[in-house]
């Protein structure tokens, strides 16, 4: 802050938080609610056609957040010529980020889009169970290596780490 006033950094930082927010904290949500209470409370017939009502929409949404996210991430990198970080092992944190961004771009705007979401459907049709129970597997591998990755990523930041 200059003066009191915000410079494009901090919206950078500020848009940046922002959408990890809502990307990462959806994923939590269906991870750690969703897909456990269709799996508990929702019969496998109607499981898939809630699921995809409600994660549907946050896909939709989630691809918003990751598109703003990189934007914001790349903008920052730029701005701090911090290009240099990627070569510096110090800086794992910062390949972390950028290898859980490009994970969840390919599938939210590659994978899902073009096959995953038709073989999904098709699994869960024919084995509903072992296919939610599966998605669940996922979902809390891919949560715990973006939460490892975020609290790297601000103790790196703040000079932890």
């Amino acid at each position: 802050m200059i003066s009191g006033i915000m410079d494009d950094l901090t919206i950078a930082r500020a848009l940046h938080i922002l959408a990890l927010v809502h990307w990462i904290g959806g994923v939590s949500l269906v991870t750690l609610v969703l897909l456990p209470g269709l799996l508990r409370a929702v019969p496998a017939t109607e499981r898939l056609a809630l699921f995809e009502m409600i994660e549907g929409r946050f896909a939709f949404q989630a691809r918003i957040s990751t598109l703003i996210a990189g934007a914001s991430g790349f903008y920052m990198t730029y701005r701090l010529e911090a290009w240099d970080r990627f070569a510096d092992p110090a800086y794992w944190w910062m390949h972390a980020m950028l290898a859980v961004w490009t994970l969840f771009t390919f599938i939210l705007f590659i994978a899902e889009p073009l096959f995953l979401h038709r073989w999904f459907h098709e699994k869960a049709r024919a084995m509903p169970n072992e296919t939610f129970a599966l998605m669940l597997t996922l979902h809390r591998v891919l949560l715990a290596v973006s939460v490892v990755t975020i609290g790297a990523s601000v103790l790196g930041a703040h000079g932890a780490i």
